[in-house]
């Protein structure tokens, strides 16, 4: 789905979450709670030119990997959108996670990460030399017993606990 300067954000109190206004009457509910956005999330509530390039970059980068159908894509990309470009910013929370051992380094934008009870995929919205912040791509997630991450939610970790997804099910392409 092409990204449209008419898509707006929209602070939706009732909800207590940010929503993404699409037109034709299609709304997206992020898992970002207000309390975690920038106040500026929406002071201009259009979609910016550095928002769509990246929600673009990141929808055709899902597209190419060959696992997910575009709706899907889409709504990946919008969440990591609206993660990267409205979320307050995030102390790492490593201690959640296994840190990765193996001699092959991470070289894609989707990851695994290994918590005591669960592993899953994630996405990489941003990147630097110490941690990486990580959208869930997992239904459910478990970090620890009574602490789960919703689908979509992000959360930072050091690069160290990175590992690299092993898709044996799943059509594989290097970016």
């Amino acid at each position: 789905m092409q990204a449209s300067k008419e898509w707006q954000w929209i602070r939706c109190t009732e909800r207590n979450r940010l929503l993404i206004d699409l037109g034709d009457e299609l709304q997206l509910c992020t898992p970002f709670r207000l309390r975690h956005l920038t106040e500026d999330s929406t002071a201009n509530p259009n979609f910016s030119l550095s928002e769509a390039e990246f929600y673009q970059s990141v929808f055709s980068y899902l597209c190419g990997f060959g696992v997910w159908n575009e709706p899907r894509c889409c709504q990946i990309a919008l969440n990591a959108t609206a993660a990267k470009f409205h979320l307050q910013p995030m102390q790492a929370k490593s201690w959640f996670f296994k840190p990765y051992f193996g001699g092959e380094p991470v070289s894609e934008a989707v990851v695994c990460l290994n918590s005591k009870l669960s592993c899953g995929e994630f996405l990489i919205i941003e990147h630097d030399g110490q941690s990486s912040l990580c959208l869930s791509l997992n239904e459910q997630f478990i970090l620890d017993e009574g602490i789960e991450l919703e689908q979509f939610q992000a959360i930072k970790v050091l690069n160290d606990r990175l590992a690299p997804l092993v898709l044996t099910h799943r059509v594989h392409q290097s970016a």
